[in-house]
């Protein structure tokens, strides 16, 4: 009698030939790529640097396809698009101490973001690990421990044969929900050491799932079931799970209102007789979301940006969907199922009761009435001229990506995303830098469609370098550039506290003149012109920069006590 774990996948005499004769000429770092090909992987990104050269001349005999960026973080953030766009592991190729740590604030977008990205980096030469003082080139005492309380997993590999295995296991990590970011380290030695071992092949790493405790759901179809007034707050759990179209039939069954974080846009549709949009950096929406008796959270932990700062104190109970355990409750007493969102949605359709509520549909057009109220006596025409003329000249299947730029505050609680996974933003962690190298990640996961990346002048400063990517890889990225001579968003943030501003002003170079020499088209445009300059733009192949000269202004916020 045979038992399932008694099966064992036996080679053909093809496999076992090649086994027994590897090709010849290869090292570590062919291990790496053969892994990486062998679990799926069809692009990589990164830098080259000393310790990591067997890695990368592998890749001269490899079929994965490398697209290098000028700045570690830079890659980081590249990766991390790629990763959210496919669902998939992007891998990010990195030398050791100094290659390594630039890519440390673009990880922690990543995990922020919940972004799969598997970063393999080198390390000095096995005889100098441990913690002493060598003197090695980039030698740091314990270089895995500068990502320990970044990224999901860390793999040290101090062998050959723990190649394979190390970026299995790191690539189940990153693609086990919650998604995220992990880090593999190999020594210099080990990549540039001869290997005898054969060619790797097939690789096994398959993603855990992470279904909910079903009498978790009975109770929360129960409660959602008698609800008198049920809302859902959709997070960027819902996004990543591909979970929206589940999403819409709950909302439907129960007539529940949905309102979608920043980090969930696109999950819920924006003109859905249901749909609250975005506004949650808004009095009116917290109230309304306070009122519920029965608050149903998906895949969002309610953090600062989704609690507006924190004011937000549910009356109602609270069912709180999340992958990520150490979110559950982690701001507000609820009944808490750590599952993946699509499979939790899932069991609640299975067993909610349709629920009738002819009142709902004029709630929500009572409170996207107040909060336009809200924004129109403040004057801000300008603003949303521009950000309508964006929506306008974006064509609806081309992903956006976002820095943080006072334009981009804007377009997370009022741009339509269209659809799911089309609008991606830095909001995870916050940092700058981000808008541009991420829309070449994602134009490099789909060259077919153009990308829109939005950036401020300050912003773009971080990545200015990268237009020699995006003309190398010739990917067609359009990036708008709003200048407004300086830190925006934190002029506005000193101008308010203080009276003043310091150290927000920037001496910047003539963007367009700086694109075109590096062979990028650039154009100067205006408010009047955005709206036919950005589509002429996203029409051209390849790259393009599209300068706006604007000073934007942010809409007040509601969680001081103003209304």
């Amino acid at each position: 009698m045979t038992h399932d774990h008694d099966l064992v996948l036996r080679p053909t005499e093809a496999q076992t030939a090649a086994a027994l004769n590897p090709p010849a000429g290869r090292n570590g770092g062919d291990l790496v790529v053969e892994t990486l090909a062998g679990l799926g992987a069809t692009t990589v990104f990164g830098l080259p640097g000393q310790h990591a050269l067997g890695m990368f001349d592998a890749l001269r005999r490899s079929s994965l396809r490398y697209v290098g960026l000028r700045v570690e973080n830079n890659a980081g953030f590249a990766a991390d698009a790629y990763g959210r766009i496919t669902g998939e592991a992007a891998p990010l190729l990195l030398s050791t101490g100094p290659g390594a740590l630039t890519s440390l604030a673009a990880l922690h977008e990543a995990a922020s973001a919940s972004a799969p990205v598997l970063a393999i980096s080198s390390q000095i030469p096995t005889a100098g690990l441990g913690g002493g003082r060598h003197g090695y080139l980039h030698e740091l005492p314990d270089q895995a421990a500068s990502f320990r309380g970044v990224v999901k997993s860390v793999h040290t590999v101090r062998t050959q044969s723990q190649i394979p295995s190390a970026i299995a296991a790191a690539w189940q990590s990153a693609l086990t929900a919650p998604h995220g970011p992990v880090w593999v380290e190999i020594p210099q030695d080990v990549l540039l050491a001869e290997t005898s071992l054969p060619v790797v092949t097939a690789v096994d790493a398959t993603p855990d799932e992470l279904p909910p405790r079903p009498e978790l759901t009975a109770v929360a179809a129960d409660l959602l079931s008698r609800a008198a007034r049920p809302a859902v707050i959709a997070g960027g759990g819902v996004v990543r799970a591909d979970a929206s179209g589940k999403l819409r039939q709950l909302a439907e069954t129960l007539n529940a209102p949905v309102v979608t974080t920043y980090g969930g846009k696109g999950a819920f549709p924006w003109h859905h007789p249901l749909s609250l949009q975005s506004w949650l950096e808004d009095r009116h929406t917290t109230d309304f979301l306070e009122d519920a008796d029965v608050l149903l959270v998906v895949g969002s932990g309610l953090g600062e940006l989704s609690s507006n700062y924190h004011t937000f104190k549910p009356r109602g109970r609270v069912i709180q969907i999340e992958a990520d355990l150490g979110k559950l409750e982690s701001n507000h007493p609820a009944l808490g199922i750590h599952a993946d969102a699509r499979l939790a949605l899932q069991a609640l359709l299975e067993t909610v009761s349709e629920r009738e509520d002819p009142t709902a549909p004029e709630r929500v057009r009572t409170l996207l009435a107040q909060v336009s109220d809200r924004i129109a006596v403040q004057e801000l025409t300008l603003e949303q001229e521009v950000l309508a003329s964006v929506r306008r000249a974006l064509p609806a299947g081309s992903p956006s990506f976002w820095d943080m730029t006072i334009l981009a505050y804007w377009a997370w609680s009022a741009f339509d995303a269209h659809a799911p996974n089309l609008m991606h933003s830095a909001q995870g962690a916050g940092g700058l830098g981000y808008g541009f190298p991420a829309a070449l990640g994602a134009a490099a996961a789909d060259p077919s469609r153009p990308v829109l990346a939005v950036s401020g002048d300050g912003g773009a400063l971080y990545s200015i370098a990268e237009l020699a990517t995006a003309r190398q890889h010739d990917l067609p990225v359009t990036w708008l550039i709003v200048d407004d001579g300086g830190y925006g968003i934190l002029r506005e943030y000193m101008t308010d506290a203080f009276g003043e501003p310091t150290a927000t002003e920037l001496t910047r170079p003539d963007y367009v003149a700086l694109a075109e020499s590096f062979g990028v088209p650039g154009i100067r445009t205006s408010p009047e012109t955005l709206e036919t300059d950005l589509a002429k733009a996203l029409a051209e192949p390849g790259p393009s920069v599209v300068v706006l000269p604007a000073l934007l202004k942010m809409f007040a916020p509601t969680h001081l006590g103003s209304d």
